[in-house]
């Protein structure tokens, strides 16, 4: 399993990654910006830009400014932004921002396989001995996990842990395929039936010796969700979340027209190169990618979103664009969905509530749900290639 790419109107963001950390250390915060105005723009390492125009009913005289703030959390790229008002300043802006981020860090800290006094890591560590008390928070994302997994045929599995180390597409990248005694013995430590939840106790226990879980295929989209919630708490209606490949946009632009959100082409030159397009307003927006950590050997790609039936990359698609109304559902579907591949995979989004799909399949060929169509618009076929 694994993760991600969409655009703002003009560019992509990097995908979500299934072997990718959930979390490690960065640098302490940076104060907000708030730089000129631009087109909108938005990849794992800048992030998203909206032109400053006046909203339809603010006095002539005003100027919406854009207001961000951009850091390193959960192992990966975090931009928040939104535009002054009428009504609501910098300052008390910048303050919410940075309350926002906060949050995204506290749950960090405690879903983090990165750090060794972190819930995930004490579950680890105790794994095949005791169950360990977590936070409510920490159990909501499992659930959901545990949720994806019993509709995917357990694709989505976040017992794939015990391939740490196997592949190797993070920090310590190594562009070899491993052998298969490896991947083997590794995978038979993977099994979601074998992750106890007690809901009642709060507590997560992993049955066998040996076993390990990481949250970092679906934590992210839970942090961009408890981020927006915050932003709304300060009194902010309009703004977007971007942690990686996970995207919430909430409201309009100042001018009262939708935010735009392109779909990146998997093979295209760079982030900025998409091949469809869609106005995402109150919704997520989550990618599963194979093209951002990933290495050819001979005519073949690997990639980070591993298949736990088999232990080795995903061969079904090249991208999925999920489509949601939380960032948590969007985080969870579109590694299962990547891996299942479109057939099976769209059956899971149509049977979801307010739920849709773009699939680039091994073929190239694009993959539209129910619930898009009429929405996304498709500017050209995807590049072909490895």
């Amino acid at each position: 399993m694994a993760r991600r790419s969409v655009a703002w109107c003009s560019v992509a963001f990097a995908s979500a990654l299934v072997l990718a950390a959930c979390g490690r250390e960065v640098p302490p915060p940076s104060k907000p910006s708030s730089p000129a105005p631009a087109e909108p723009v938005a990849t794992a390492a800048a992030s998203a830009v909206v032109p400053s125009v006046a909203p339809v009913d603010a006095p002539a005289s005003f100027v919406p400014r854009r207001i961000s703030l951009e850091e390193k959390a959960m192992g990966t790229h975090v931009t928040l932004a939104t535009f002054t008002t009428p009504d609501l300043g910098a300052a008390p802006i910048e303050i919410a921002l940075q309350k926002a981020l906060a949050e995204i860090r506290r749950l960090e800290s405690m879903m983090t396989t990165w750090r060794p006094d972190s819930e995930l890591s004490l579950v680890n560590a105790a794994a095949g001995k005791d169950a360990v008390a977590v936070s409510p928070e920490t159990l909501e994302v499992v659930e959901k996990a545990l949720w994806i997994a019993d509709r995917s045929e357990g694709v989505f599995d976040v017992t794939f842990e015990a391939m740490h180390g196997i592949w190797r597409f993070d920090e310590d990248r190594v562009d070899q395929v491993p052998s298969k005694e490896a991947i083997d013995k590794a995978r038979k430590l993977i099994d979601w039936r074998s992750l106890q939840l007690d809901p009642k106790k709060g507590t997560l226990k992993l049955a066998k010796p040996g076993m390990r879980m990481s949250l970092g295929g679906i934590a992210k989209g839970y942090a961009v969700d408890v981020a927006a919630r915050s932003l709304r708490a300060s009194g902010i209606p309009s703004f977007f979340v971007q942690a990686g490949g996970d995207l919430y946009v909430s409201g309009k632009k100042p001018d009262g027209s939708p935010y735009r959100v392109g779909v990146r082409d998997p093979r295209g030159q760079s982030p900025s190169d998409f091949f469809a397009r869609i106005d995402v307003t109150d919704h997520a927006f989550s990618t599963a990618g194979d093209y951002e950590r990933s290495f050819v050997q001979g005519d073949k790609r690997y990639h980070h979103i591993i298949d736990p039936r088999t232990g080795y990359p995903a061969t079904a698609s090249r991208s999925v664009t999920i489509w949601a109304k939380d960032a948590l559902t969007a985080d969870a579907i579109d590694d299962a969905v990547f891996i299942l591949g479109p057939t099976k995979g769209l059956a899971i989004v149509e049977s979801i509530e307010d739920c849709g799909a773009v699939i680039v399949d091994k073929d190239n060929k694009v993959w539209v749900s129910k619930r898009l169509e009429g929405k996304l618009e498709v500017l050209r076929p995807p590049t072909d290639g490895t």
